[in-house]
């Protein structure tokens, strides 16, 4: 049996990903514009997806379940291993890979900034939804974490966006040359304190990547007007795709405009069998309105 491990970008796209039961991993498509479709089985029980090191994946030692509205792979057994040896817990000191510092944009006056390993390249920043980013640097482990810090506190660009503040933007961007110029200004504002960028952490040129296109949402459909809840056994979603970002699908699905958090998904052995599902409890969705962050 394979269990879903939600979305997962691979080779700048998002794909649905999947656990084996001897943690063997694959990716199906996952396209905007293409259908969805899946069934929780009537007998399906929700297992927490355990802890992967190194490249090797753990089976939860407790065979620990999920409840339906849970938004998560893990339970919090294991959520607590995992954090423990992230490199936001700075546990890992010494290791000797490089890392890039990155400057993000999810909105008019919305940014953070954030480190990720070089080797992933943008995968970091398509996972976090980041509709437009540049790197700042590139340095040893400690050297990003501590040019984060600093860059923090000194200039309040913080280091987390909450995902419902990410959602608001979306569906009301300025033009692709209007992001970029904002976001060229965030770091000339940050490069230009060289007093706050260690000699460490090697400069980087400005270079905006913008995913709104690859999100599928370049042309949006208009926003979302409910949000899945829960995915108990017995229910399912079909639909079209009109917008991935991060681990939210956008679909419609009976004439309504749903969103998914893909989180809901993990752990499920979701299938396409025969029969016809209850529909996935769903709940109204109001877009916050968007209140900008403070500016430099």
């Amino acid at each position: 049996m394979w269990w879903c491990t939600g979305v997962r970008w691979q080779d700048g796209r998002p794909g649905w990903g999947w656990r084996g039961p001897r943690g063997e991993g694959r990716v199906s498509p996952l396209a905007v514009g293409g259908p969805l479709q899946f069934t929780v089985p009537s007998d399906a029980g929700r297992r927490c997806g355990g802890v992967v090191r190194g490249g090797t994946w753990t089976a939860c030692p407790y065979g620990a379940e999920l409840a339906p509205q849970v938004r998560g792979g893990q339970c919090p057994a294991c959520a607590a291993l995992d954090r423990s040896s992230s490199v936001a817990a700075d546990t890992r000191a010494d290791d000797p890979r490089p890392y890039r510092v990155y400057l993000a944009y999810f909105g008019p006056g919305r940014h953070k900034v954030g480190i990720t390993g070089a080797e992933r390249g943008s995968v970091r920043l398509l996972e976090q939804a980041a509709l437009c980013f540049t790197f700042l640097g590139e340095g040893p482990l400690m050297t990003a974490r501590r040019t984060e810090a600093v860059l923090g506190s000194a200039l309040r660009v913080p280091d987390r966006v909450p995902g419902t503040a990410k959602r608001a933007p979306r569906f009301r961007l300025p033009p692709a040359a209007e992001r970029a110029a904002e976001l060229r200004h965030r770091y000339e504002e940050v490069t230009a304190r060289r007093d706050l960028l260690p000699d460490s952490l090697r400069r980087l040129p400005f270079r905006a990547v913008d995913h709104v296109a690859l999100f599928g949402l370049e042309n949006p459909a208009p926003p979302p007007s409910a949000e899945v809840t829960a995915l108990p056994p017995g229910t399912g979603l079909t639909g079209t795709v009109t917008a991935v970002a991060g681990h939210d699908v956008y679909l419609t699905s009976s004439g309504t405009r749903l969103l998914l958090d893909a989180r809901l998904t993990m752990g499920l052995p979701l299938t396409r069998e025969a029969g016809t599902p209850s529909p996935a409890p769903t709940a109204p969705l109001r877009i916050p309105t968007d209140e900008t962050q403070p500016l430099f």
